[in-house]
């Protein structure tokens, strides 16, 4: 019968400061996060960049607890739908593959192959579809099958969006409702939405969903809601001169405030675990500087991290790809390289 995994993606992150640099550069040398001309130019500019990066990065990070929580949260995502599918009557290995740090995506698939898996359901941590994220994993996935005999037996089945998941919906209806409700005057609230951004040229030359998709994700979020309250969607984490997804957060919470915004509840809605974006840039610079324009109340949603409705959407999507021979009473066991 045939043997079944999950394969989680995810972006990875230092986990010490050491880390942090090395970190970096595997990031800006991905041709998909840092689009150039010319090939040949990738490598220098990734190691400036991490080079110039590398300590203003490693402060945030040593103010987060030295290092990104995210291998350590997608693990227990790792668990927690492992232990889901379990409770189904599925004995389904589940697997994280990080991008651009450890357990790398290369070392990842190789275990698929030891562990004797016949097919694999992809299933990016990114609820909306961008080149720089899905679409990266997922093209290193093409290349490693590619190339490896072995790996192309695998049969691969990838969820590559799902903005619109109902549970997903759901539960992050119900996160931004009790955030509310827990100020004195809920519906006078104002609640921003926080997108990490991307260029604005993967959306408008290179044909990026990225936008499309936030922006129907953010309408039915407040469908499921069904709250009085005004909200915005702007973009954050911009990176170098060229122009990224407006507006920007940075920008948008003195407006707010200008505006006479005094209770702001912050979304951090392209996140669905805590790492330096929402430990640091939010929760950090910019509720300082929501503060100092003049807000009173700076409230932020959490990350859905391990949240048993979370993980049941995780397992509805999911689901569909396992069959009748995924259906063991042996207990399953979580698969991840050190």
């Amino acid at each position: 019968m045939p043997r079944t995994g999950v394969l989680f993606l995810n972006l990875g992150g230092p986990e010490t400061l050491a880390d942090v640099k090395p970190f970096l550069y595997n990031l800006f040398a991905d041709p998909e996060i840092i689009r150039l001309p010319f090939t040949w130019m990738q490598k220098p500019l990734a190691w400036f960049i991490s080079t110039m990066r590398s300590q203003k990065s490693a402060k945030n990070y040593a103010r987060i607890g030295g290092g990104s929580p995210l291998r350590k949260l997608t693990e227990e995502q790792a668990n927690a739908l492992r232990d889901r599918l379990a409770a189904d009557g599925y004995d389904v290995s589940v697997y994280i593959a990080m991008r651009y740090w450890n357990p790398f995506t290369e070392e990842t698939v190789r275990q698929l192959v030891t562990d004797g898996i016949e097919r694999v359901a992809i299933l990016p941590l990114y609820p909306q579809y961008s080149i720089s994220t899905t679409g990266s994993s997922l093209k290193l996935l093409d290349e490693l099958w590619a190339n490896d005999p072995q790996l192309a037996k695998i049969e691969r089945f990838s969820i590559n969006s799902w903005y619109d998941q109902p549970r997903y919906l759901d539960t992050m209806a119900r996160y931004i409702a009790r955030e509310l409700d827990a100020l004195d005057e809920p519906d006078k609230a104002h609640v921003l939405f926080s997108a990490h951004g991307i260029p604005e040229s993967y959306v408008t030359s290179a044909g990026d969903p990225y936008q499309k998709e936030m922006e129907a994700c953010v309408k039915l979020i407040w469908k499921h809601l069904d709250r009085p309250n005004d909200y915005t969607l702007s973009y954050q984490s911009r990176v170098g001169p060229v122009k990224w997804l407006s507006p920007y957060t940075e920008d948008v919470l003195p407006q707010l405030a200008a505006r006479g915004v005094r209770d702001l509840v912050v979304v951090p809605i392209s996140f669905i675990s805590e790492h330096i974006e929402t430990l640091d840039e939010i929760d950090r610079e910019y509720r300082e500087l929501a503060l100092e324009a003049g807000m009173r109340t700076f409230r932020r949603v959490p990350c859905l991290n391990s949240d048993p409705d979370f993980i049941a959407a995780l397992a509805d999507m999911v689901t569909p790809y396992l069959g009748d021979a995924d259906k063991q009473s042996a207990e399953p066991e979580l698969s991840s390289i050190a």
